[in-house]
C-alpha cells in the first residue's frame, strides 16, 4: 500500500544510516516492523503474573506429541 507521509528530513536520514538499510522506504518499513514487533512484546509482559498454566515449562518442553 502506498502511503504520502511527511517526515523531517533529519529524522529520515539518520534512519536510513542507523538501519543500514539502501533506501528510504526499506528504512521506514524496518522502523514500523520493529515498532509494531515491540508494542507486541510490551503487551505479553504486561500478562505476566496474570496467566496460569496447569503444567510446567519442563512438562510442557517435554511432551511427547
Amino acid at each position: 500500500m502506498r502511503a504520502t507521509i511527511t517526515i523531517d528530513h533529519q529524522i529520515l536520514e539518520e534512519l536510513v544510516a542507523q538501519s543500514g538499510q539502501k533506501n528510504k522506504a526499506s528504512a521506514v518499513r524496518e522502523a514500523i516492523t520493529l515498532y509494531l514487533k515491540q508494542k507486541k512484546i510490551e503487551k505479553i509482559k504486561q500478562k505476566k503474573g496474570k496467566v496460569r498454566f496447569d503444567s510446567s515449562a519442563d512438562e510442557i518442553r517435554h511432551c511427547e506429541r
